[in-house]
């Protein structure tokens, strides 16, 4: 089966365009707020859509497919790491749970981005609860699995394009 790179950064641009719109309904229809490892996961995944967008449009040669899978693949794992973060964050018992902390907004702004960082992933009280689930899983645990995809997806991109590269030049 072969198919097209660019198919698959495009179905990888729209899978994270439909995440988004989800996540914004969620938002705004089910009045469920994100907590600030929600907003880093939205974060990744309009990075990864935006390369995959790029890289669709582009539709690059062998060197320009592995720079742009590289660049998905870091983006999905970072979104990944962050997902898996807040699934054991959610899992933590309530006595080892901060009380809630102020919002990403509010923490970037006073404290700057070095100094908020810590803080976010330390997981304070908004990012322990659950209120979304699906099939048994949480908003970050479908995030992990969203991501995991996008890192296969981008993982053979990339090798498809070093093979042939390495046939070009073997």
């Amino acid at each position: 089966m072969n198919i097209s790179n660019r198919l698959i950064y495009l179905s990888i641009f729209l899978s994270c365009a439909a995440l988004m719109g989800y996540g914004l309904y969620l938002q705004h229809a089910q009045d469920l707020t994100p907590c600030p490892m929600c907003i880093l996961q939205r974060v990744a995944f309009v990075f990864v859509g935006v390369i995959a967008l790029i890289a669709a449009i582009h539709n690059p040669k062998r060197t320009g497919t592995m720079i742009y899978s590289a660049l998905i693949g870091i983006g999905a794992l970072t979104g990944g790491g962050i997902a898996a973060r807040h699934i054991y964050v959610q899992n933590l018992p309530p006595e080892q749970m901060a009380q809630c902390g102020p919002g990403l907004d509010y923490m970037v702004e006073s404290l700057g981005l070095a100094q908020a960082l810590p803080l976010i992933f330390k997981g304070e009280g908004e990012c322990a609860a659950s209120a979304w689930k699906f099939l048994g899983l949480t908003i970050p645990g479908w995030s992990l699995v969203w991501f995991a995809i996008f890192v296969v997806a981008a993982g053979w991109i990339f090798l498809k394009a070093m093979k042939a590269k390495a046939r070009r030049f073997g």
